[in-house]
């Protein structure tokens, strides 16, 4: 009996200890414990105002709902910065009188990511994604915050899958 709870404890144990290496975002974050993401300028010939700052806390706030990294916002173990540097609208598709049936917006930034522990891990990166929408909608208001959350969701999380996954 006393042998069978040793082995059952000791399975038991082992399930544990490999469950606190596997992270369900499969991020990797090494010995690092901070994060710090600088604020991203715009430097996009177009510019909206607030995307900057909105961009900031958006990969910020990914990273901290998708890691146990504390922020901060000096010395930080795992650096993130960068600026916008593309805001733009063009037109996707035409109608049969040539005018413009879809247009897209399109925001691309460029990213630096250093690792201060694992140097051979920095990165200098440009990340884009866009939002394609009826050319007959007005991009302002709701429609331009749906647009904007779409693009920066995939842009924050391409960013983290870059700095803090093997995908």
């Amino acid at each position: 009996m006393k042998r069978t709870l040793l082995v059952f404890c000791s399975i038991l144990m082992f399930t544990f200890q490999s469950c606190g290496i596997y992270s369900f975002t499969g991020a990797d974050t090494g010995e690092a414990e901070s994060f710090q993401v600088n604020f991203f300028q715009n430097n996009a010939d177009l510019v909206e105002p607030g995307i900057d700052r909105a961009f900031t806390i958006s990969l910020q706030d990914l990273i901290l709902n998708q890691t146990s990294l504390n922020l901060t916002n000096t010395n930080g173990d795992l650096i993130f910065e960068g600026e916008i540097t593309e805001y733009y609208i063009s037109p996707m598709s035409a109608t049969a009188e040539n005018t413009a049936a879809q247009n897209r917006l399109t925001i691309s930034v460029n990213v630096r990511y250093y690792n201060t522990l694992e140097p051979e891990k920095d990165f200098e990166r440009r990340f884009s994604f866009y939002f394609d929408y009826p050319a007959q909608t007005q991009l302002v208001g709701a429609n331009l915050e749906t647009a904007l959350d779409e693009i920066y969701t995939r842009l924050t999380q391409d960013i983290f899958n870059a700095a803090l996954t093997d995908w």
